[in-house]
């Protein structure tokens, strides 16, 4: 092949692919709303923005309902046991099945709500959501890292601080693919 065409190929082939990535198809494979009829459900239920909660869904299990965790936290939403026991009382539910889409939705929608009512915030909750609501508020009343106590602009722990990034860049992606979908 003579390098006329060879450099034609080769504009056709970044044209092509850069189609691609701007693709609503393409997106929308990347950032999938699988369970929707539960993540529906639950984020109304709970007074949350659909779009977050398939961003933690995304960033905990990559839709992965059988998912464990080093830590031992379960399902689509990374559940631990603790929070599972503590939100089958407040919700009622008996013999939880933390593995089942549904359950496990619910949990998690029922945990960012309680996180939103005491932090206010969405960099708190997801911080809280994987970080544990007890370091952030430690971190909140440390200067090293909230100026104001009301917001941090330091998390201490690396893995928190790649996670709130990681789900606000899905939930960036979510808004700019479906739209805002609720509150926060």
């Amino acid at each position: 092949m003579n390098s006329k065409k060879v450099l034609i190929l080769s504009i056709f082939i970044i044209l092509f692919g850069a189609l691609l990535m701007e693709s609503k198809v393409i997106h929308k494979f990347l950032y999938p709303k699988k369970y929707s009829e539960y993540v529906e459900k639950y984020s109304k239920e709970f007074n949350l923005d659909e779009n977050i909660v398939y961003s933690v869904i995304k960033a905990e299990s990559k839709f992965n309902s059988s998912a464990v965790s080093k830590k031992e936290a379960k399902g689509l939403m990374q559940i631990l046991d603790i929070t599972r026991d503590w939100g089958a009382e407040e919700l009622n539910l008996k013999n939880v099945d933390i593995f089942d889409p549904e359950t496990n939705i619910r949990l998690g929608c029922w945990y960012l709500s309680k996180l939103y009512k005491e932090f206010g915030k969405l960099d708190l909750v997801i911080a809280a959501y994987n970080g544990g609501s007890g370091n952030v508020k430690k971190w909140l009343e440390n200067n090293e890292y909230s100026k104001d106590g009301e917001n941090l602009h330091d998390i201490p722990f690396k893995q928190t601080s790649k996670y709130v990034e990681k789900v606000k860049n899905n939930y960036e992606h979510y808004n700019k693919i479906y739209g805002k979908k609720g509150k926060n």
